[in-house]
């Protein structure tokens, strides 16, 4: 059998979409609005990058027709509602990108990948209000982590960051002893507060390393959460119960699995 084409394909989805809101549908579906399906992409929206980041090639692809699904029904709701259609938003989004990609689509020159994402920034800026700010397209419901790279991203964009690593680099000690000093001193509020300032900081010496600090946390939990697993299994297989076991004989379990092939 032929594969269908993505435009073949939209349109079953679509009829699929059509059947669950028709008159004989599904009355779950028939129920939800725009704002009632917002949770629900979100979670998918998670699901598909833990399945992109695991590269399960198999759940990428279920958990991206999902989100596409989700965005299907946002879409035939609005139309429905009388906002927009989907073919509108697409149009959108098409000269949206053609607009912010003048070194593709027009004749600008861009030098170097700083440059392109400073052009990135200004077109950006000139699409919203005329005294929107520069944070303003910044949306208020990412996780901290990711908000706290992008808001960095964005202030280096408009050239307010520190001018070299290595002054950045004392910044961040200072931040860390700052943090330690309030530690010491057992006030609490303060800890919270010096503690938020190193982990914003911290994410801004990742970013200039290329690092992106959601990611790479993430990938911290998934490793600790791996060796944790293997850890529990070495412990059954020698008839030990884990949670008996006092720190010294926990730490060398994982030292053991940390020997082992790399989660």
């Amino acid at each position: 059998m032929n594969e269908k084409s993505p435009a073949e394909a939209l349109a079953e989805l679509q009829g699929v979409l059509d059947a669950l809101l028709g008159q004989d549908g599904c009355p779950w579906d028939k129920a939800q609005t725009p704002q009632t399906l917002c949770d629900y992409i979100i979670e998918e929206s998670f699901e598909l990058v833990d399945a992109i980041r695991s590269e399960d090639v198999p759940g990428t692809a279920e958990e991206l027709g999902d989100v596409l699904f989700l965005l299907l029904f946002v879409a035939t709701l609005s139309e429905k509602h009388g906002a927009f259609s989907l073919s509108e938003a697409l149009e959108t989004a098409a000269a949206k990108m053609v607009r912010r990609h003048p070194h593709v689509f027009a004749d600008l020159q861009i030098g170097s990948r700083e440059e392109l994402l400073r052009n990135w920034e200004r077109i950006k800026r000139a699409e919203k209000e005329k005294d929107a700010g520069l944070f303003a397209s910044l949306p208020k419901g990412l996780p901290s982590l990711l908000k706290a790279y992008r808001i960095h991203s964005k202030a280096a964009r408009s050239g307010f960051t520190w001018e070299t690593d290595a002054s950045m680099k004392e910044s961040l000690l200072a931040e860390r002893a700052e943090f330690e000093a309030a530690v010491a001193s057992g006030d609490e509020a303060a800890m919270a507060e010096e503690f938020g300032d190193y982990l914003f900081i911290v994410t801004e010496y990742g970013r200039r390393l290329g690092l992106k600090a959601n990611a790479c946390l993430d990938a911290a939990n998934n490793k600790f959460l791996t060796r944790y697993k293997a850890m529990e299994r070495l412990a059954r297989q020698r008839g030990l119960s884990l949670d008996s076991l006092d720190m010294a004989a926990k730490n060398a379990l994982w030292e053991e699995v940390k020997k082992g092939p790399t989660p």
